[in-house]
C-alpha cells in the first residue's frame, strides 16, 4: 500500500473517531467525506454529505458535493438536482463546475448544456 494511502487510512480512522464523540462535528464531516471520496467509497461520501446538507440546509456547498457524490454514482438524475439547487442557494465557482472531474458523467447530458446556458459559458 502507498503511504500516502496508509495516511489516508489513519485520518479517516481518526475522524471516524471523532464523530463517533460528536456526530454533528461539521468541520470533521467535510473531511471525512473528502476522505471517503478519495478512498473512491462514494456510497459513505453521499451518506455523509446528506448529514451535512441536514445541519446546513441552506449551504451550497453541501448540495454541490451531493451533486458530485451522486454524479460519481452514476445517479444522474440527483446530481443535476443537487447541482441545480446549489446554484439556487448561490454557489460561486460557476467555472470549476466546467471542469470539475466529479461531475464528468453530467457533461454529455443535454441538461449540461441548459445549466451552462444559466451559468454562461
Amino acid at each position: 500500500m502507498k503511504k500516502i494511502s496508509k495516511n489516508l487510512l489513519e485520518e479517516k480512522k481518526f475522524y471516524e473517531r471523532l464523530i463517533k464523540i460528536n456526530p454533528n462535528f461539521i468541520e470533521v464531516l467535510f473531511q471525512l467525506s473528502h476522505i471517503y471520496v478519495k478512498l473512491k467509497n462514494y456510497k459513505k461520501a453521499l451518506k455523509i454529505d446528506k448529514k451535512i446538507a441536514d445541519i446546513m440546509p441552506f449551504d451550497p456547498i453541501s448540495y454541490y458535493n451531493l451533486a458530485c457524490d451522486y454524479s460519481l454514482l452514476g445517479d444522474i438524475k440527483n446530481s443535476f438536482k443537487n447541482l441545480r439547487i446549489a446554484l439556487i442557494l448561490g454557489f460561486k465557482d460557476k467555472n470549476y463546475i466546467k471542469k470539475d472531474p466529479d461531475l464528468r458523467n453530467l457533461r454529455n447530458d443535454r441538461i449540461f448544456r441548459e445549466i451552462e446556458k444559466i451559468i454562461g459559458k
